[in-house]
C-alpha cells in the first residue's frame, strides 16, 4: 500500500526557488507543480469574492472588532471592547481575526481572509501528512478531496472557529505520523499541544481525535510498551498545559477582574466546558440553550444523520468511498507487523472518521451541519491513501473489483445527492451516474495483469491507465466540486450557514444572504418564527426592522437570535452622539442583536444575556446600577430572548420589562429605543 518512487542520480544542490518549484529529489517531476497548482486553485476558490459575505457571522465579527480595540477583550474573547461578556467559546479563533484586524483594520477581508488562508494551509498540511507514507499522488488526491468538500469551502470562507480547529487537528495528525516513524517524543508532545490549542478554539470537540491518536501510537509506534505509555502521558500533559493555562487564568481571576463567561449560568469557564459546550451537546440537556431539547430536537439522530438531507450534501459525497477504502486498507494490511505504517495510517484516519462521525450522528444537543467540516480531512486522507493504494495493485482481481465497486457506489451516491436538488443543474446527475458506472466497468473489465506483460504495457497502455484514473477522479469529484463552486458564489451570513444549493427538508441552515434558514427546513423548535414580536420590538417576520425568513435583518433592523442585521443610518448617528461619555453606547438583548449595532457604530454595545439572551448577565440589580451610574446611554427594545424553556436565566426579560415600565419608548430608524439617561417615569 505504498507508492514506488523514481530513482535519480545525485545532482547539484538546486537553488531555493528551484527547490520550491521542483520539490523533493525523490518525487516525480509533476509532483511539486501539481501541488502548487492545487494550492493556487484552493486559494482562488476560498478567496474569490470573499467580501460578498460582509461580516459573515456578526457574533464573532463583533468580538474580533472588540479584540482590535482592547487587549483585555482580545485575551478573554469579549463581545465588546468594554468587556461585559465573552462569546460562548474560548478565544483562539478570535486571536487570529483580532490580530488581522489590528494590522489591516476591521473589515470583511481582514476577518475572512485569515480563514481562507487557514483552509489553504490545511490542504497543504494534509498533503504533507499523506505524502510521507503514500506518495505525492495520494497526497494530492487527499488535498483535492478536502478542498472540494462543500462544507470545507463554506467554513474556510466564514469566520466560525471550526476553520482553525480543523487546521490544528490536521497538524496534530501530522505530528503523530512523524512520531510513528521513529518514536520521537517531541513529535507526540507537539501533537498533544495542537489538540490543546484546538480546545481553545472549540473546547471538547477537539478531543474527538484523541482516541485515534493515542490508540494508534500505543499499538504501532516503535519502542517498548512502557516507553510508549510514558510518551502518551507526556503528550497528555502537553495537551492539558496548552489549553489549561488560559482556563486556569480565567477560572482563578476574580469575576470583577474579567468579563462574564458567556454561555454559562454561573460565570464559570468550567461550566461552559462541561455543560453547554460539553456533555450537554451529547445529551441535549443544555441549560440556557434555545430550541431543540432532549431526544434529538436539533435534527434526526442515528446512523443516517451524516447522509440525510441536512448534512449529506455538505460532506458525505465520498463518505461511502472512504469507509470502503478504509476497510480495504485494514484488510490488506491485516497480517503486517505491528509497526506497519500503512495500517497505522488507515487506523489513524479511520479512527478520526469513525469517532467524530458517530458522535455527530448521535449527539442530541445543538448540532449544525457545518460541524461536519471536521470529517473532511479524514475522508480526504482515506480516499487518497485507499484509491492510490488499490490502483497500484489493480492487477489483483480482488483489488480491481473492490476499486471498481467503490467508484460505482460513489457514482450512484452522487446521483442520489444531486437528485435532492432536481432543479439545480439537472444534467449533472445523469452524467455523473453514467460516467461513474462506465469507469467502474473499465476498471473491472480491463485485464490489467495481461496488459502489463503485453505490448499494451507501453506508452499507449500508460496513457490508457492515466485516462481511466483521470475519468474516475472527474466523476468522483464532480458533485462536490459543483456544490463548492455554488457555495463560493453565494454570500453567507448568520449563525448557522449551509453549503451548496437549497435542499428541500434540509433542516436549519444559513440563509444565502443572511442568517435565515437555508435548505427549506425552518428554525429548530423554540425559535419562535410565529409572527409575534421580532427583534427590537418590530413586527416579525418581515416587518420593519424584523428578520424575514431566509434572510438577514432588513434595512433598519438590528437582527435577532441568528443574525446581526444592519441598523439604519439615523439610529447609528444617534448612538454615536457623545459615545465617549459612556461605557456602552447601548444595551440589547442577545449577542447578535448587539453585534450588528456594534459593528455599524464601532462602539461597545452590551449584549444582555449573551448569545441566547439566557445568561444571568447582568442581573436586574446590576443593570439598574449601571443605569444609575450613567454607563449605558440607550436600550434597544425587543431583542430575542431564548433559553428560558431550557432552564436559562430570566434576567433579560426582567430588564426589558423594567426599562419599558420606567423609560419612554421612541422609534428611530425603524427601531424602538429608550434613553436611559432621561428622567425615569
Amino acid at each position: 500500500m505504498t507508492t514506488t518512487t523514481l530513482q535519480r542520480p545525485p545532482a547539484a544542490a538546486p537553488g531555493r526557488l528551484a527547490r520550491l518549484v521542483r520539490g523533493r529529489a525523490d518525487d516525480p517531476a509533476w509532483a511539486r507543480p501539481a501541488l502548487l497548482g492545487l494550492l493556487a486553485a484552493t486559494a482562488l476558490l476560498y478567496l474569490w469574492a470573499l467580501s460578498a459575505s460582509g461580516w459573515a457571522n456578526d457574533f464573532y465579527s463583533a468580538a474580533a472588532q472588540a479584540a482590535s480595540r482592547s487587549w483585555k477583550a482580545f485575551f478573554f474573547g469579549s463581545s465588546d471592547a468594554s468587556n461585559f461578556i465573552t462569546v460562548d467559546k474560548p478565544p483562539a479563533a478570535l486571536w487570529v481575526m483580532g490580530l488581522s484586524a489590528r494590522l489591516f483594520g476591521v473589515g470583511s477581508w481582514s476577518l475572512l481572509a485569515p480563514q481562507a488562508l487557514i483552509g489553504v494551509a490545511t490542504v497543504a498540511l494534509l498533503y504533507a501528512t499523506v505524502r510521507r507514507w503514500f506518495g505525492p499522488a495520494a497526497g494530492l488526491l487527499a488535498g483535492a478531496v478536502t478542498a472540494l468538500t462543500p462544507v470545507a469551502t463554506l467554513i474556510f470562507r466564514f469566520n466560525n472557529p471550526d476553520a482553525l480547529l480543523t487546521l490544528l487537528l490536521v497538524a496534530g495528525a501530522y505530528a503523530v505520523v512523524r512520531a510513528l516513524e521513529d518514536g520521537a517524543t517531541r513529535w507526540l508532545v507537539l501533537a498533544g499541544a495542537c489538540v490543546g490549542v484546538g480546545f481553545l478554539a472549540k473546547q471538547l470537540q477537539a478531543l474527538l481525535v484523541v482516541p485515534a491518536f493515542a490508540l494508534v501510537y500505543l499499538a504501532a509506534a516503535p519502542g517498548s510498551l512502557g516507553r510508549r505509555l510514558g510518551q502518551l502521558v507526556a503528550a497528555g500533559a502537553a495537551m492539558v498545559a496548552s489549553a489549561g493555562w488560559w482556563v486556569a487564568i480565567v477560572e482563578l481571576l476574580p469575576a470583577s477582574a474579567r468579563p462574564y463567561i458567556g454561555g454559562s449560568q454561573t460565570n464559570s469557564i468550567l461550566e461552559l466546558t462541561f455543560g453547554y459546550n460539553g456533555l450537554g451537546r451529547l445529551t441535549g440537556d443544555e441549560t440556557g440553550s434555545v430550541g431543540g431539547g432532549p431526544g434529538g430536537g436539533w435534527g434526526q439522530t442515528g446512523w443516517t444523520r451524516m447522509f440525510g438531507a441536512e448534512v449529506g450534501g455538505q460532506v458525505a459525497w465520498l463518505l461511502p468511498a472512504a469507509v470502503a477504502l478504509l476497510a480495504a486498507g485494514l484488510w490488506l494490511t491485516r497480517r503486517a507487523q505491528r509497526t506497519n505504517r500503512a495500517r497505522a495510517a488507515f487506523a489513524l484516519w479511520g479512527g478520526w472518521l469513525v469517532v467524530t462521525g458517530v458522535v455527530f450522528s448521535f449527539m442530541q444537543g445543538i448540532f449544525h451541519a457545518y460541524y461536519a467540516v471536521a470529517l473532511a480531512p479524514a475522508v480526504g486522507a482515506l480516499v487518497g491513501m485507499g484509491a492510490t493504494g488499490l490502483w497500484e495493485v489493480r492487477r489483483s482481481l480482488v483489488a480491481r473489483w473492490w476499486l471498481a465497486g467503490t467508484v460505482a457506489v460513489t457514482a450512484v451516491w452522487s446521483w442520489v445527492l444531486l437528485r435532492r436538488t432536481p432543479d439545480w443543474h439537472p444534467e449533472l446527475a445523469p452524467l455523473v451516474l453514467l460516467g461513474g458506472l462506465a469507469v467502474a466497468a473499465l476498471i473491472a473489465a480491463v485485464p490489467w495483469q495481461a496488459a502489463a506483460t503485453s505490448a499494451w504495457a507501453g506508452r499507449g497502455g500508460r496513457r490508457m491507465a492515466a485516462a481511466v484514473a483521470g475519468a474516475g477522479l472527474l466523476v468522483a469529484l464532480a458533485g462536490p466540486a459543483a456544490y463548492s463552486l455554488d457555495t463560493a458564489a453565494t454570500p453567507h451570513g448568520g449563525a448557522i450557514p449551509s453549503a451548496g444549493p437549497a435542499v428541500q427538508g434540509g433542516g436549519p441552515g444559513g440563509g444565502p444572504r443572511g442568517g435565515g434558514f437555508r435548505n427549506g427546513g425552518g428554525p429548530p423548535p423554540g425559535f419562535g418564527r410565529d409572527g409575534g414580536a421580532g427583534p427590537f420590538g418590530q413586527a416579525a417576520p418581515g416587518g420593519p426592522g424584523g428578520t424575514a425568513p431566509g434572510g438577514a435583518g432588513g434595512r433598519g433592523g438590528m437582527g435577532g437570535l441568528l443574525d446581526g442585521g444592519t441598523p439604519d443610518a439615523e439610529l447609528v448617528a444617534l448612538l454615536r452622539q457623545d459615545a465617549d461619555r459612556y461605557t456602552w453606547v447601548a444595551a440589547a438583548v442577545g449577542s447578535n442583536s448587539a453585534a450588528g449595532v456594534q459593528l455599524a457604530t464601532g462602539e461597545p454595545v452590551m449584549a444582555i444575556g449573551g448569545f441566547n439572551g439566557s445568561d444571568p448577565a447582568p442581573t436586574l440589580e446590576q443593570f439598574r446600577r449601571y443605569v444609575a451610574e450613567g454607563r449605558i446611554h440607550w436600550f434597544l427594545g425587543g431583542g430575542r430572548m431564548g433559553g428560558r424553556s431550557m432552564g436559562g436565566s430570566d434576567a433579560a426579560r426582567q430588564i426589558s420589562a423594567w426599562v419599558a415600565d420606567h423609560f419612554t419608548a421612541t422609534s428611530v430608524g425603524g427601531a424602538t429605543v429608550y434613553d436611559l439617561t432621561a428622567r425615569a417615569r
